[in-house]
């Protein structure tokens, strides 16, 4: 359980995200499919804002910040890719940051009790987080097509 294994799932998973994500430009910003969807921005800043949310729920004896209406607020606010990808870059940084400063012992503690993933090592966040944006990169590379553009593939470079 060694937390470098944790370091490299969380620069893969913004690396694939990147990969898949990068054909989007500032002016389909704030595309979205139909009215009321997250737009491509709000759809990258929510990405972000998940990997802090995970982060700081694992690691605070108060557990998980469960104020799920005032996170979506904050996230609609988000019009810009840029500002998305900037929030992104500082999410994962981070989670890496933190990451690497942790034992294994810290990663095996549980997490707090309550309703996400409660008593689980604090090491299910980091397959949570991967596997969340895994989902948002299918949504943006949708994303993407509807705006006539061509994802690359995730999981390298060509």
């Amino acid at each position: 359980m060694d937390p470098k294994l944790f370091v490299q799932m969380l620069e893969d998973t913004k690396e694939w995200f990147e990969h898949s994500t990068r054909c989007l430009v500032e002016e389909d910003s704030m595309f979205a499919p139909y009215e009321g969807a997250m737009t491509a921005a709000q759809q990258i800043a929510h990405v972000a804002q998940t990997v802090d949310w995970f982060l700081e729920g694992a690691f605070h004896p108060e557990g998980f910040d469960m104020d799920f209406e005032g996170m979506a607020a904050e996230v609609m606010k988000v019009e810009s890719l840029t500002a998305a990808r900037e929030w992104a870059d500082r999410a994962f940084a981070a989670a890496i940051e933190k990451t690497s400063a942790q034992s294994a012992k810290d990663l095996a503690a549980a997490l707090p009790e309550g309703p996400v993933m409660g008593g689980a090592p604090r090491f299910a966040i980091f397959g949570a987080i991967q596997d969340h944006t895994a989902h948002h990169r299918g949504v943006l590379t949708v994303y993407s097509r509807l705006r006539g553009r061509a994802p690359a593939m995730p999981y390298m470079e060509m």
